[in-house]
């Protein structure tokens, strides 16, 4: 289970660091996760790990728009 959690982590910060990454995640995130597994994992393994990565990336950009905002005042 940590592994799976490591990997999400991984792949959302990969994702969150490149805009194309996130382009070709929010048009098809299964692909763009199995494009940086490198491997075609069963259905219901990847639409986990997407799931992950998506709930991840959503808890980033919200922590990243509270601190930016914290910083005005």
């Amino acid at each position: 289970m940590t592994d799976i959690k490591e990997k999400i982590e991984e792949l959302a910060e990969k994702i969150m660091k490149d805009s194309a990454l996130q382009a070709q995640f929010k048009k098809d995130p299964v692909k763009a996760v199995e494009k940086l597994l490198g491997v075609d994992l069963p259905d219901d393994v990847i639409d986990k790990v997407v799931k992950g990565v998506q709930a991840k990336v959503s808890v980033d950009k919200v922590s990243g728009a509270v601190d930016a905002l914290k910083k005005l005042f």
